[in-house]
C-alpha cells in the first residue's frame, strides 16, 4: 500500500482549505485568507518567518506564470470581441443563427452539445475561446442568461468532454497507464459510469434552470421587437464573412496537424488577433493603430481585472499539487493534497463499495488544485491496489477516480479552474460554481450508486 507521512505543514494546510471553503460558503472573499496562510505555511516548510513572507511571492508569481497562457488567450479573444462589436460584425454574425436558436431553452442544449463535440476534438481550453467568439453572443442575444450559457460550456466541455474523452484520450490515458489496463479497457467497461455522470449532471442543470429559461422565452414573445434595419460597412460585411472561415480552418488544421491543449489554444488566440488587426485596419485605416491598442488594452484590462483575485486563491492550491516544489524547495516533492489523499487511502476500512467511495472522494480531492489531471496518476495507482486487494473491477474504479478529478478541478467546481469560461461569459466564477455544486454533487451521487451495482 502506498506511504505517506503527514506532517504539521499537512494540518496547516488542511485548515486552511476548510477555512476557504467555508468563507466561499458564505458567499465571500477568498484571498486575504490563502494570503495569511500561505504565510502560514511559508513559515512551517522553511522554518523561517521570512521563508513564509517570501513563500506568498513565490506562490503568487508561480499561479501568475501557470495562469498566463489563459490570461492571455482571454484578453486576445476579448480584444477582437471587442472590433465586431464596434464593426457591428457581431449582428451580421447573429442573423443566421438567430434562426437556430429560438428560445433560451433550445439554445443551452444547441451550445452544450456543440461545446461537448467540439472538446471531443480541440479540448475544452480552445472550443472555449471559439465558443466564446462566435457562438455566445448568439445565445445571449436569444435569451439566454450568461450565467445559464457558462454552466452549458462548463459541463458539457470541462465535464463530460473533458472526463469521457474518447478521442482524444487525454486523461483516460494517464489514468489507464497508472492503473496498469488499457484505454480501451478504461473506456469501455467505465462507459456506464461516464455516461450516467454526464446525463445526470447535463439534466439536473437544465432543470435547475428551467424557470428562468422559460421566463427569459416569454419577456421574449411578449416583446417582440421589430428588428431595425442597419446598414453595414464593407470592413463590417468582410470580417463577418471571414471570421466563421478562419476559425473553421483553425479547426481543420488542429486535427490535421494534432494540435492539443496549449497548442491549439494558441492557433486559435492567434488567430483573433489577426482577425481583430485585419478589421481596424479594413475599418479605420490610420486610425487602426490607435484601435488595436485600444482593443488590447481593453482585453488585458477584462482579463487581469477577472485573474486578479484567482491568482491569489491559485497561489495557495497550488502548494497541493506539484507547485510546491517551485515554491516551498525541491525538498517537497508531493503535493500536500496528494500526501491527504494517501493517507485516507491507507486509513480507510475497505471492501468494494467503500474503496469506489474512497476513489470518488481522492479524485475530487486531489482536483482542489484545479488541475483535473494532476491526480489521475494516483486514483489509478489507488485503482490498481484496491481492486486487487478487494477484488473489484479496476477500470471501475479508475473511472470513478478520473471522473471526481475532472469535474472537480477540470474546471466545473473549483473557481480557479473555471476562469476561461467565467471569463468568457462575463459572469463571477465563484457565482458560476456554486450553480454548478448541485448538479454536479447529484451526479457524484448517482455514478456512485451505478458504481454500487457495477461491483456487486
Amino acid at each position: 500500500m502506498l506511504q505517506s507521512a503527514l506532517t504539521p505543514l499537512h494540518y496547516v494546510y488542511l485548515i486552511g482549505v476548510i477555512c476557504i471553503l467555508f468563507v466561499m460558503i458564505l458567499r465571500k472573499d477568498t484571498p486575504i485568507i490563502c494570503i495569511g496562510f500561505l504565510f502560514l505555511l511559508g513559515i512551517v516548510g522553511t522554518n523561517s518567518v521570512i521563508g513564509g513572507i517570501q513563500t506568498i511571492f513565490k506562490a503568487i508569481l508561480y499561479a501568475g506564470k501557470e495562469f498566463m497562457e489563459i490570461i492571455a488567450t482571454i484578453a486576445l479573444v476579448t480584444a477582437f470581441s471587442k472590433c465586431l462589436m464596434d464593426l457591428g460584425s457581431d449582428k451580421l454574425l447573429m442573423a443566421p443563427m438567430a434562426k437556430v436558436m429560438k428560445t433560451p431553452a433550445i439554445t443551452w442544449w444547441i451550445l452544450g452539445i456543440t461545446m461537448l463535440i467540439s472538446s471531443l476534438f480541440l479540448w475544452p481550453s480552445p472550443s472555449v475561446a471559439l465558443l466564446g467568439t462566435i457562438m455566445l453572443p448568439f445565445a445571449v442575444k436569444a435569451g439566454l442568461k450568461p450565467l445559464a450559457a457558462a454552466m452549458a460550456i462548463n459541463l458539457f466541455g470541462h465535464g463530460i468532454g473533458l472526463s469521457y474523452d474518447f478521442v482524444i484520450q487525454g486523461a483516460p490515458a494517464i489514468s489507464a497507464s497508472s492503473a496498469g489496463i488499457s484505454t480501451g479497457e478504461l473506456l469501455s467497461v467505465g462507459r456506464p459510469l461516464f455516461i450516467v455522470m454526464g446525463v445526470t449532471t447535463v439534466v439536473v442543470a437544465f432543470l435547475l434552470n428551467r424557470k428562468s429559461l422559460a421566463s427569459n422565452e416569454l419577456q421574449i414573445r411578449s416583446a417582440a421587437p421589430q428588428p431595425k434595419k442597419q446598414d453595414f460597412g464593407k470592413a463590417a460585411l468582410l470580417l463577418a464573412v471571414i471570421t466563421p472561415i478562419a476559425f473553421l480552418l483553425d479547426v481543420f488544421f488542429m486535427i490535421l496537424l494534432d494540435l492539443k491543449g496549449g497548442d491549439a489554444t494558441s492557433i486559435v488566440a492567434g488567430t483573433a488577433v489577426f482577425l481583430m488587426c485585419f478589421g481596424a485596419i479594413s475599418a479605420f485605416g490610420k486610425k487602426s493603430l490607435e484601435k488595436v491598442t485600444d482593443y488590447v488594452t481593453d482585453g488585458f484590462l477584462f482579463a487581469i481585472k477577472i485573474f486578479a483575485p484567482v491568482i491569489i486563491i491559485g497561489a495557495f492550491f497550488f502548494l497541493g499539487g506539484e507547485g510546491i516544489s517551485s515554491i516551498l524547495g525541491e525538498q517537497y516533492q508531493s503535493g500536500i493534497l496528494n500526501d491527504w489523499a494517501i493517507w485516507l487511502a491507507n486509513n480507510t476500512p475497505l471492501n468494494k463499495y467503500v474503496t469506489a467511495l474512497i476513489e470518488l472522494l481522492i479524485g475530487a480531492l486531489t482536483g482542489l488544485d484545479g488541475s483535473g489531471f494532476s491526480g489521475l496518476p494516483l486514483t489509478g495507482s489507488l485503482a490498481q491496489t484496491f481492486g486487487s486487494a478487494v477484488d473489484a473491477s479496476v477500470p471501475i474504479l479508475a473511472a470513478l477516480g478520473q471522473i471526481g478529478a475532472v469535474f472537480v478541478g477540470g474546471g466545473t467546481i473549483v473557481p480557479w479552474g473555471i476562469i476561461p469560461v467565467a471569463a468568457i461569459c462575463n459572469v463571477d466564477p465563484l457565482e458560476l460554481a456554486r450553480k454548478n455544486i448541485v448538479p454536479v454533487f447529484i451526479g457524484f451521487a448517482v455514478t456512485l450508486i451505478t458504481a454500487f451495482f457495477l461491483l456487486s
